[in-house]
């Protein structure tokens, strides 16, 4: 009997240990996508930032090396944050990273056409701009998806003072006033 009631409680032992070391595994994994889902949200934001500002350089006509090589660079973030954030996503926020990664190359890929002269046929300055206030609604959407898989709440960014997004800056004197999106 004495040997019967050792088994079973080592038996229990090895349950709540099994059961702690779940629950361990849990935490970390919980971090290891807010990690990655913070530094992928950080990153898109700044190549989003980084596109209208150079938007605004193509339209002043001051398209410099610079200004070229801060938008590449934030681009290549983008690219290297987001492959971490695939390992980790949900299928889910998975869907959504890829959907806003599609949004930004095809804005990528129409500014560039207008900065080389051979914009889109609905690729104007305006017509762009415009499309960051749908970029910022997609990140939006974006971001509640994400803190709904992280459990925050109940998914839903907080409301802006405008009413829901905030609206696309216009700054009179192009990127260097321009307040990040």
């Amino acid at each position: 009997m004495l040997a019967r009631a050792q088994a079973e409680q080592f038996a229990r032992q090895q349950q709540v240990a099994e059961a702690q070391w779940l629950r361990e595994q849990q935490v970390v994994e919980l971090a290891r996508r807010r990690d990655g889902y913070k530094n992928v949200n950080a990153a898109f934001r700044r190549y989003r930032t980084h596109l209208m500002n150079f938007l605004w350089t193509v339209h002043k006509d001051a398209v410099t090396a610079e200004a070229r090589e801060a938008l590449e660079e934030a681009r290549r973030d983008h690219h290297s944050v987001l492959a971490e954030a695939q390992l980790v996503a949900s299928g889910e926020v998975l869907r959504e990273l890829n959907d806003m990664t599609k949004s930004l190359s095809e804005a990528y890929r129409r500014i560039m056409c207008l900065e080389e002269g051979t914009p889109d046929p609905d690729g104007s300055f305006d017509e762009l701009r415009a499309d960051f206030g749908r970029l910022w609604e997609q990140w939006e959407a974006m971001l509640d998806t994400m803190r709904a898989d992280l459990g925050v709440e109940d998914g839903t960014t907080t409301p802006t003072p405008t009413g829901g997004r905030l609206p696309v800056p216009s700054p009179p004197d192009g990127p260097g006033t321009a307040r990040a999106a």
